[in-house]
């Protein structure tokens, strides 16, 4: 791309320096907030959908530096830029990407199952419910085969005893435990509130393939004070890399 077309952006408190279209869907919160919640072990195989440029994978990657880590992206030019991300943070031997949609199904991509899968798929399947949605990041917004789609490439990809780790809308949690339940379980539950006396607006879902165990309402993430803050203490020390998103 014209470099004037793109941003160069550091996250990870600058450990992960991050080139995005400038007019596109950009990295923000919610990715950081995923790869926060990863936990892969040493030398396990992590998979992210709709990885975008690489936001949330490679901030995954610099924090699990054992593990190895697989993005696909539909987009032809933010797989690029996610390619061109991955070898600028120094993380091509243990960064791939691939192209390919989550609509044509995990066994498209002709790779073996995971053993973690984490994702954000978008947050509408509806077109009427977005405000006019610029066309640049209408892609990332839409869910084409909603959110059924992505829960069932997800449950494909990782084997049994693996795990699954969405970050969506809080208001459609019964939607994705009840897409997950059939195949998976032992599901654990992270709210993110924007203050410690309002409802939270996001929610990160832990789930195990073939799990079993009871579900787990974890405390919530506050992400600001109401004094004034940019960021609870907590929320600063997750996105700036000095603390995970634990489970």
């Amino acid at each position: 791309m014209d470099d004037r077309q793109v941003t160069e952006d550091r996250v990870l408190g600058g450990r992960v320096r991050l080139r995005q279209k400038a007019d596109g869907y950009r990295a923000g919160m919610d990715a950081a907030l995923l790869a926060a919640a990863c936990d892969a072990m040493p030398g396990q195989r992590v998979l992210e959908p709709g990885c975008g440029v690489g936001g949330a994978l490679l901030a995954a990657a610099t924090r699990r530096p054992e593990a190895m880590f697989q993005g696909v992206e539909r987009d032809s030019v933010a797989a690029a830029l996610a390619d061109e991300n991955a070898a600028l943070n120094g993380l091509s031997d243990r960064v791939a990407i691939v192209e390919g949609d989550v609509e044509a199904g995990f066994r498209a991509l002709s790779l073996p199952v995971f053993d973690a899968v984490m994702a954000n798929p978008p947050f509408f399947d509806d077109p009427a419910a977005l405000r006019a949605p610029s066309p640049a990041k209408s892609g990332a917004w839409m869910a084409d085969g909603g959110l059924k789609a992505w829960t069932g490439f997800c449950l494909k990809a990782v084997r049994e005893g693996g795990t699954i780790t969405l970050i969506h809308r809080a208001d459609r949690l019964a939607d994705i435990l009840a897409l997950l339940a059939p195949k998976a379980g032992s599901f654990r539950i992270r709210p993110i509130a924007p203050f410690a006396d309002a409802p939270a607006k996001r929610v990160i879902v832990r789930a195990v393939k073939t799990g079993k165990a009871p579900l787990v309402l974890l405390p919530p993430l506050v992400l600001h004070d109401r004094e004034g803050g940019k960021h609870s203490a907590q929320a600063e020390a997750i996105l700036r890399g000095d603390a995970a998103l634990g489970w």
